[in-house]
């Protein structure tokens, strides 16, 4: 499956940002989805992830409560939802899929989309 995350951008401490990823190739409903983040000299963490069939998501402790990951397969699209934006959200924003949610957690990616910059200034 390809993908392709857009949405990304420069927005002011306690604003908000949707994220969208689209994807072609295989069938979405295959997949489980994850949205992963990257700022400079950090590594890759997963902050969001939710199964094939929008039953089960997981949060990371940093975002639980202010994002929300959802998924619409009949338009192969996951999305990420941020509010109440902080500037250590500033980040590239990576959307993954994977064959299930805790391959997600794991990070046994099978493909990765090329990433959306987001900026939260203070």
């Amino acid at each position: 499956v390809q993908l392709q995350a857009s949405g990304g951008g420069l927005v002011q401490a306690g604003g908000s940002l949707r994220l969208s990823c689209a994807a072609s190739g295989r069938t979405f409903s295959d997949y489980a989805m994850g949205w992963f983040r990257q700022a400079p000299g950090k590594e890759r963490e997963n902050v969001a992830a939710i199964n094939w069939s929008d039953t089960i998501t997981y949060y990371a402790d940093s975002v639980k409560g202010r994002f929300t990951i959802s998924r619409d397969n009949a338009k192969r699209t996951v999305y990420l939802q941020m509010n109440n934006l902080k500037p250590e959200d500033t980040s590239v924003y990576y959307c993954a899929a994977a064959s299930g949610i805790s391959n997600i957690r794991r990070r046994l990616v099978d493909s990765w989309g090329q990433g959306t910059l987001v900026t939260v200034s203070s």
